[in-house]
């Protein structure tokens, strides 16, 4: 993977937009209003599924890189790097002058660096005392899953690790690359020191980075520290636990998503292996995809404080958008996982068996909260399941609970309905403060802009239903297409009628890939719901449009010609006259 497409997989290409453009969901992509022209009704679209936006107002349109260029004003060199920066992608580890990627003898030497990182860190738990009793008595690990776990220690001085795989023939380069260094006050010095290791490792069990606990209390320090983002590791994305989880998931059909790496380990030390951890409770949408690959039963146990609730709240959209079933484990008496878990295993087991859906367990908690029988009480409870509720993907699952809530505080369903409908927009899908875009807002050429929206219009018809190409592609020519994307497209078609693949199984057609995903946002957004004979009518009409206009726009032009040219260019320029007048022929009206 080069270093364009790994800042593409980091980002979100709603979430780039969203920071200049107020958007608003609109089935499967998302609606705004244009930032590079002056309109009242949105026609700005972004498609997550494509990753492409499209704005209608001004035929502009693309990837995410395109947009930052056009609304920062920059170079595609300086979008990568703005865009790089935002996705925790460090360039220095790509080559090239077109971002060209790291090489895989090159991500090699990272993965050997960080084993080599967890051997040496190993090796000094076995080494201090301090260590070992935190781990084996305080944590109440065995040796053997001590072992199992790779744990380890990290000595508390400048730079053991870093003059260690120096030793062992790393550069300083690689060493930063796997997050092992950083820069201190008086140089460069170890990542970690004094302080637990846990490994972080991948679904196939290599380490791409750690956590570090820290093993003296102290309260100027953080206890928990993580490594950087680096080209392995991702916290967005990884799942601790999950190379040891992963069979057990299978087996049980369901995982368990706790809060601490520790607490995951304490529940398979206990013979409950289906248990993973996430950063934090910062569930996302790549970690529910990840473990959906498993399972499409997910078990959240979460605390029930605020940033439980929070978590919950953030979740239970993007598990309906994954299309998993996610549920929320409570656990007795306010413990977390490793403290049940070793009072009694079997509790711990017991519980896991019985979870809640987890809109079910939000409600009932909001209901322990509020008065939801006074006026204020039923409006901020109302205002906080309605937003989870608005964003569930399933018509039926959104109507069930519309009702459910009604009857709970004592209103209609049509007024909850209502109040949806008119509510701002969520928090999720409000741009925390909007970006003002570098360029004014402007509006293009008309007659320029009408041809070139006419041919897009039209070779979206002609690009997603074959059955249109019969009457659509053969009185058009590549003068008559707005720019070399619509000339390439065309002459695609024409040489391949009968084509019925999308951008990426055509090699003609790589390069013109965002290019046709826009073209078929078009026809998603306006043809998609007309019937066959509509479409032929609507394919009629703006090739006819489209060809009027062009022949007028070359007749204008000949007539300048006209006036400064000798016998042998006018008797070109009124064969040229001649054509263009035949092109109108099958049309009705004419110029």
């Amino acid at each position: 993977m080069d270093a364009v497409e790994e800042v593409k997989s980091r980002l979100n290409i709603e979430d780039v937009i969203g920071e200049y453009v107020q958007l608003k969901r609109a089935g499967r992509n998302w609606k705004g209003l244009s930032p590079f022209s002056e309109e009242r009704s949105p026609s700005f679209m972004v498609s997550p599924e494509k990753q492409i936006w499209h704005d209608f107002s001004s035929g502009k349109g693309g990837n995410v890189f395109s947009f930052i260029m056009e609304v920062e004003g920059l170079t595609f060199k300086e979008a990568l790097e703005l865009l790089a920066r935002k996705a925790g992608v460090d360039l220095e580890q790509y080559r090239g002058k077109s971002g060209g990627g790291r090489s895989g003898a090159d991500k090699e030497r990272i993965y050997q660096a960080l084993d080599m990182a967890a051997k040496f860190y190993q090796v000094h738990l076995s080494k201090n005392r301090d260590a070992l009793t935190y781990v084996l008595k305080k944590r109440q690990f065995s040796k053997e899953t001590a072992l199992a776990w790779r744990l380890g220690y990290s000595p508390n001085t400048g730079t053991a690790l870093i003059d260690f795989l120096r030793t062992k023939g790393f550069k300083d380069a690689e060493i930063k690359s796997a997050g092992l260094s950083a820069q201190r006050y008086r140089g460069t010095g170890d990542m970690f020191r004094g302080r637990i290791m846990i490994p972080l490792c991948d679904a196939q069990g290599r380490v791409i980075g750690f956590t570090a606990r820290l093993l003296i209390d102290d309260p100027n320090a953080p206890k928990y520290i993580n490594t950087p983002q680096t080209v392995l590791y991702d916290k967005s994305r990884h799942v601790f636990g999950l190379h040891h989880a992963k069979e057990a998931i299978r087996k049980t059909k369901f995982v368990v998503v706790a809060e601490g790496n520790l607490d995951v380990i304490t529940s398979h030390q206990a013979g409950v292996r289906q248990v993973v951890a996430t950063a934090g409770t910062a569930l996302t949408e790549q970690h529910l995809q990840a473990l959906s690959r498993f399972t499409g039963d997910i078990r959240l146990s979460f605390d029930a404080d605020k940033a439980g609730l929070n978590a919950t709240e953030r979740a239970i959209p993007i598990a309906s958008k994954t299309k998993v079933s996610l549920s929320i484990i409570s656990i007795p008496s306010g413990k977390d996982p490793d403290d049940l878990i070793k009072q009694d295993p079997a509790i711990w087991q017991q519980i896991i068996q019985s979870p809640q859906y987890a809109l079910d367990w939000l409600i009932e908690r909001y209901q322990k909260i509020l008065d939801i029988k006074g006026a204020q009480g039923k409006r901020e409870f109302s205002d906080i399941i309605l937003h989870v509720v608005r964003e569930l993907q399933d018509p039926v699952e959104k109507d069930h609970y519309i009702t459910a809530l009604a009857e709970l505080i004592g209103v209609s369903p049509d007024a909850l309905r209502d109040k949806m409908v008119q509510t701002a927009q969520s928090p999720s899908e409000r741009p925390k403060q909007l970006k003002k875009p570098k360029i004014a807002p402007q509006k293009p050429a008309k007659h320029a802009f009408d041809m070139s929206r006419t041919a897009n219009h039209l070779l979206s018809m002609i690009f997603m239903q074959p059955k249109l190409r019969i009457i659509g592609l053969e009185p058009l020519e590549a003068d008559m297409m707005p720019d070399e994307n619509a000339r390439t497209l065309l002459a695609f078609l024409k040489e391949n009628p009968d084509f019925t693949g999308d951008a990426t199984t055509a090699e003609a057609l790589r390069s013109i890939a965002d290019y046709v995903k826009i073209l078929g946002l078009h026809y998603e957004e306006i043809y998609q719901g007309l019937e066959s004979i509509e479409l032929h009518n609507e394919v009629a009409r703006l090739q006819a449009h489209l060809i009027e206009s062009y022949v007028k726009t070359k007749k204008e032009q000949l007539k300048q010609k006209y006036q400064t040219a000798n016998d042998g260019e006018m008797k070109l320029l009124l064969e040229e006259d001649i054509r263009l007048t035949q092109l109108l022929k099958p049309f009705k009206g004419g110029i």
